[in-house]
């Protein structure tokens, strides 16, 4: 679990190339986020939880944890928007199962794919944030904007997930691709 300062997570991973590190997605593909050109927008979330089921014990009292479900809401109800200022590809990311984040994708209707990296190969190769809670590992949350496979710009941490697309969108919108 990284216990590096907020600042430092930011400064080290903007400027980072994402490795070469095909990520299974909901919509059947393999998408390798080094390859992709023009702007991709990634947000890392640690987890969806299924209706009816409880929450890990002590959830809610895990700073970043809660807010999955509205932040993937934010970037579904900002997708065109997002589009219309240059973002050319839009995934969630979390360290769930690619048949587990399926039903979140069709239950909130996502009109992008979730990205798994349920080995962890992709979070441990950039060394991201995370954190444990009842034997899982889970990414802490952050938005990172690539562009051409380059990470331009990390939001993190991200202590309003409702609004994550809000100001991903404003970042984008005042900062064009080259």
């Amino acid at each position: 679990m990284s216990m590096e300062s907020d600042t430092h997570v930011v400064e080290r991973l903007t400027g980072q190339i994402v490795p070469a590190l095909p990520l299974p997605a909901t919509n059947g593909q393999s998408v390798d986020l080094s390859v992709l050109s023009g702007r991709t927008v990634v947000y890392a979330y640690p987890r969806t939880a299924e209706p009816g089921t409880p929450s890990p014990a002590g959830w809610d009292q895990i700073p970043g944890a809660k807010g999955c479900t509205p932040q993937s809401c934010s970037f579904r109800d900002h997708a065109k928007e997002l589009a219309a200022v240059g973002v050319a590809n839009l995934f969630g990311l979390s360290s769930q199962s690619t048949q587990y984040q399926q039903e979140a994708g069709e239950r909130l209707h996502l009109p992008f794919a979730l990205l798994s990296d349920a080995d962890h190969r992709f979070k441990e190769a950039m060394a991201m944030p995370d954190f444990e809670v009842e034997g899982m590992r889970l990414f802490k949350r952050l938005t990172m904007v690539l562009d051409d496979g380059k990470i331009t710009k990390v939001f993190y941490p991200v202590s309003a997930p409702a609004q994550d697309a809000d100001n991903v969108l404003k970042w984008c919108r005042d900062n064009p691709q080259a």
